[in-house]
């Protein structure tokens, strides 16, 4: 997978000086349901450990859920949905 164009985070664990950084980098995508306008997107990044959801407006703040948590949502929000 490339990782061009992808944002990178700084890991909260690395020091301020620099050098030892560890960087990060999720591919966010855009839920289906949000606005064509923007403003009002949820914004989703997958991982085999841990899902991360963010909303557009501040992306520097995201909730992670476990894979299993994130399904589980799922399965409430497409039955509430129907």
């Amino acid at each position: 997978m490339s990782t061009e164009g992808l944002p990178w985070i700084k890991s909260s664990y690395s020091s301020g000086e620099g050098g030892e950084c560890v960087e990060l980098s999720y591919a966010w995508r855009k839920s289906s349901y949000s606005g064509a306008e923007g403003g009002e997107c949820v914004e989703v990044a997958e991982h085999p450990a841990a899902v991360h959801i963010r909303d557009s407006k501040r992306p520097t703040a995201h909730l992670t859920v476990t894979p299993a948590t994130w399904a589980a949502f799922l399965a409430v929000a497409r039955v509430t949905a129907s």
